[in-house]
Parts: structure tokens; sequence; C-alpha cells
């Protein structure tokens, strides 16, 4: 569990490198910084209170757990750990649920690249896991009303999300659109193309991304046994099968495949197997890769029919990939298989016996999780917009972001 942990800790730089690669030469710096704030900020408060907040006994009326009952994370048991019957001593999990909660609000800064000022972007953070992420993965995670005992549970069945596609990825999806809508598009936007300025960034943060993926999804088993293999396995496949997915409708709607699109399906695959690594067999990794792969490589362009400017696709490849996986499991779940993973009261999907339960919800806890997030991350950003400001000027945005924002250039010029 602490190599899975350095795994998952590795994922927010691989982040850094594939969306710096993605933008300009003026704002790499910036977006990178991005993340590392976001690995600085959540490090400290998730050990103070959002551990706490998210993990603790359910309080405020089911919406969040005790803040006051591991602040600080001393005085801690093991026998109190999420990994308690694994043998996963109750520090390691705080720091595994960590490294989930630093990558989460990571992904939602690609939204809204190339515009954003970083003091304000850590005062978000801050706000944002308080409020936002630590409700979602305490209702899902944490004993609250999307988790094996809660009301979803109660009234259909138990919402499968092994590693995080309704916690991480349609969390930060559903965030990633408020963002954008609230910051507003980049100057040129529809007008102007956005080129990444570094595409071998962009295949090594893919590469460097994957490889902590395998941390993940096949860490969240708790333990080295057969169901930490199927989702190891379903790591591979998946975004496998994503990224010649992607290629493909590249290759009939454009003509080429590019390895932007590449390194995109591979990102897509990865988001979609996450909440099924261990709920699906071979053929349901396949079958979810390649949906997720074609599903996302269309929904990127929706940006720019809607006019939302998503500047790293965060909504297309998070949100619709994590949508994506969370809904296949209501198809694919095979949890008779014997090294796959259930919790009590889940069923199998709809192609392996069952019935529609499973699907309707899947179906519900994605859907909540999408309307919380929006909403709390749109009420954050309008106030730190009103407040003390959220985007750099236009000025700033045409000129060099990394220069106003932190005083030096990616590439100095001979």
């Amino acid at each position: 569990m602490i190599m899975a942990t350095a795994l998952v800790l590795l994922m927010t730089p691989g982040l850094a490198l594939f969306y710096g690669g993605m933008v300009s030469a003026k704002s790499v710096l910036n977006m990178m910084m991005l993340n590392f704030g976001a690995i600085g900020v959540v490090a400290v408060a998730w050990s103070l209170w959002g551990y706490s907040l998210t993990f603790g006994p359910t309080w405020a009326g089911g919406i969040f757990g005790d803040p006051s009952t591991y602040f600080g994370l001393n005085g801690v048991s093991d026998a109190e750990s999420l990994g308690a019957a694994t043998g996963v001593p109750f520090l390691v999990m705080v720091a595994f649920q960590a490294t989930f909660a630093i990558i989460t609000v990571a992904l939602v800064s690609g939204a809204v690249a190339d515009r954003t000022r970083f003091g304000p972007w850590l005062v978000f953070v801050v706000l944002w896991l308080t409020f936002v992420y630590a409700a979602v993965a305490h209702a899902v995670w944490g004993g609250g009303f999307a988790s094996a005992d809660g009301a979803i549970a109660d009234a259909l069945s138990t919402p499968i999300d092994f590693a995080g596609g309704t916690v991480v990825h349609i969390n930060a999806g559903a965030a990633a659109l408020a963002l954008a809508l609230v910051l507003g598009p980049r100057l040129g936007f529809g007008r102007v193309a956005f080129k990444p300025h570094n595409m071998p960034f962009v295949l090594m943060g893919s590469a460097l991304l994957w490889f902590g993926w395998f941390g993940f999804n096949a860490g969240s088993e708790f333990a080295a046994d057969a169901t930490a293999g199927r989702a190891f396995l379903n790591t591979l496949i998946a975004p496998a099968a994503a990224m010649l997915a992607w290629c493909l409708v590249e290759r009939i709607r454009d003509g080429k495949p590019t390895s932007l699109g590449a390194a995109s399906g591979i990102v897509g695959g990865l988001v979609a197997i996450t909440p099924a690594a261990a709920a699906v067999d071979t053929f349901g990794a396949l079958a979810t890769g390649v949906v997720a792969g074609t599903l996302c490589a269309l929904a990127v362009t929706l940006k720019y029919r809607w006019r939302y400017d998503d500047s790293l696709d965060v909504v297309g490849v998070h949100l619709v990939g994590g949508m994506v996986g969370t809904l296949m499991i209501g198809f694919f779940a095979h949890l008779d298989e014997g090294t796959t993973w259930a919790p009590d009261g889940a069923l199998n999907g709809l192609l392996y016996g069952g019935d529609l339960t499973q699907l309707v919800s899947q179906a519900v806890v994605a859907f909540l999780a999408l309307a919380v997030s929006f909403t709390g991350t749109a009420i954050i950003a309008q106030l730190l917009k009103v407040t003390i400001g959220f985007r750099v000027s236009s000025e700033v945005e045409r000129n060099s972001i990394d220069i106003a924002e932190h005083g030096e250039a990616a590439y100095e010029e001979a």
C-alpha cells in the first residue's frame, strides 16, 4: 500500500506534464504549478480536517464526516483503518486517500488553463476539497447515502465505485464544467487554434499517468490478492482498447490518427475502467475501453458547438469517461467470477444475469454526484470571482501568464 500510494502521488506530476504539454509555451509553468500547488494545499488540509470530513463518523445530516474525530491524525488506532481487515495501518490509508484527493482537484485545473491566477486557485483548492470533494467522497466511500449503508442501496442496490469513477472523475469533470463557465472562455476561443506546444510532454505525461494508475486501481483492493490482480489487468487492457478506439475515430473522421488522440484515449480508458476495475471481467474491460475511447473522442468537440471553453478536455474525457465507466457496470458487472469484487448488496449487470436494478443504481449516484459537484463548484468559483478575482487580465493572458504569475519563463530565449 505504501508503494501504491507513491504510484498514485506520481500521477499528479504526470498530469502536470500531460497538461503542460497541451498548453502554449507562455503558460506551461502556470499550468504545471496549478497541479503542484494542489499537492501542497491538499496534503496539508487533508491531514488536518480533510480525512476526517470524508471518513469520520457521519455528521451534519449525513453530508460530511465529523471533522473533529481525526483532526490532525493523532491518537488514532489501526483498528479504525479503512484497510483494517487486510492489516493496512491507519496512517497508510490516510496517505493513500490523500493522493486521490490531490489528483482529483488537480484534474479540474485543465478546464481553466491559460487564464487562471495562482493565488486564487490555491484558495479554490481549499474550499473545493472541504465542501465538494469531501461531501461526494463521504457519500460514496465514507458511509453516506451512496454507500452500501445508504439510501440508494436500500432502495435499489449498492452502487459500485471501486476506485473513483464517481468520487474522482465525475466529480472533477462536473467541477471543470462549472469552473470553465464561471471564468469564461480564453481570448480567441472558437477563432484561434490553441495547439499543444510540446507533444512529447503529453505522451510522457500519459505514460506516467498510466503507470501510476496501476497503484490507483489495484491499490484500491488494499491487499495483494486475486481481486487486485483483476483490477491490475483491467487497468492494462481497457486503456489499450480505448486508445485504439480513439485513433480509429480520428482515422475515420479526420483522415489520420494523432499522438494527442492516442494519449487522450489512454486517459479516457483509464478513467472509464476506474469504477469498474474489479467488478468486470476481461470482456467487460475491453467493452468499457472501446465505448469510452469512442464517446470521449466525439465528446471533446462539443465544447465548440456548445461554447464552453474546457481548455484541455476535462469534461470530454473525465466527465464523459467517468459516466461511461460508472454506467457500464450496470451492463457488465460480473460479481460471481471469483476474482472480482463487490460491496454487500451489489448485483450482476444486465448482460451477466442481472436486471436493470444495478444500472439504475449506477445512474442515480452518477447524476447526483454530477449535480452536487457542479452546483458546489459554481458557488465557490463565483464567490472567488467577485471577491478576490480568479482570472488574469486580458493583457497578461495575451502576453505571458508565466511571467506575470511566477516571474519566470519555461524557455529562455538565446
